[in-house]
């Protein structure tokens, strides 16, 4: 509990400072609900007019419109094997937590509502969306001690459960280090067209830089194989460093393809910025659309 009352407080902490304001503006309404009708004013567009109450009262009026502004934000959160591993101090399981804290709050700030599923190589959890603090309190919960049944990844079928379950449109928060054994490239093309759909890469910098000079006995947290390396090899390291940097750009690739925004967080670096940069760059995109 102390954990989780720490991850809350510091998530609180940066959505009154820096993310509420920009969640609102990045994550519009579904679109436009009637809500009142006014005198015309010089000005105001014709085309708003409404003729009945106008010849009702034999003056012009128009309609007022507000946005509707409710969302469902959905959370998909990888709970596999690899999740399991961190060389900082947290493991990328507890940096997902502490992210899906951070958005979940900044959505019910906004009257947003939450849910959460979470996945290994098959879905193992599936919580609907609600609003409340208890209920982001417990999504929080769920991620930090979450005992998966199985230890492997398949984003594929994570991606088309959650679109079957929600068929309306949603803003969906993909949390993974996407290390995933099946191909999942046509389910997330599906889910972008369908949803809002935002892939968040969480990864280690052991990930892609091993230390020199030793003999390391590394295990696989999801199939379980161990293996002996040999670092001290500068050639075996510099192959190991491009083959991970050919991954990553082919995994960006993808997500360019499906037209979906990234965003990069690194467990040993602080991630409020990299929330920051990414509500920028859709701010800036938006304006461009409007401004277009």
């Amino acid at each position: 509990m102390r954990h989780i009352r720490r991850i809350e407080i510091r998530s609180r902490k940066l959505v009154q400072e820096i993310f509420a304001g920009q969640y609102l503006s990045v994550f519009k309404g579904r679109g436009m609900e009637f809500s009142e009708v006014r005198e015309y004013i010089p000005g105001d567009d014709y085309r708003l007019i409404d003729h009945n109450v106008s010849a009702r009262y034999g003056r012009p009026f128009v309609k007022k419109f507000s946005e509707e502004r409710e969302l469902t934000v959905i959370f998909v959160v990888d709970m596999s094997g690899s999740l399991r591993f961190g060389s900082q101090d947290k493991f990328k399981s507890e940096l997902a937590a502490e992210l899906t804290s951070v958005l979940a709050f900044s959505a019910i700030k906004n009257n947003d509502r939450v849910g959460m599923l979470i996945f290994t190589d098959r879905v193992e959890k599936i919580i609907p969306p609600r609003k409340g603090q208890n209920h982001i309190l417990r999504l929080i919960r769920e991620i930090l001690y979450f005992q998966p049944e199985h230890s492997g990844t398949d984003l594929g079928v994570a991606l088309t459960t959650l679109n079957e379950l929600w068929r309306r449109r949603a803003v969906v928060f993909l949390l993974s280090d996407f290390y995933s054994q099946k191909d999942f490239s046509a389910a997330l093309k599906v889910t972008s067209r369908r949803h809002d759909l935002i892939a968040i890469t969480l990864s280690d910098r052991r990930e892609s830089n091993l230390p020199g000079a030793k003999l390391l006995r590394l295990r696989d947290r999801e199939s379980g194989e161990i293996r002996l390396l040999d670092t001290t090899d500068e050639l075996w390291q510099e192959n190991f460093r491009r083959k991970y940097q050919q991954w990553q750009g082919n995994l960006l690739q993808l997500f360019r393809r499906c037209r979906i925004d990234n965003i990069q967080i690194s467990s040993e670096q602080p991630y409020a910025r990299a929330l920051w940069e990414f509500f920028r760059r859709r701010e800036k995109r938006q304006a461009h659309w409007v401004k277009v």
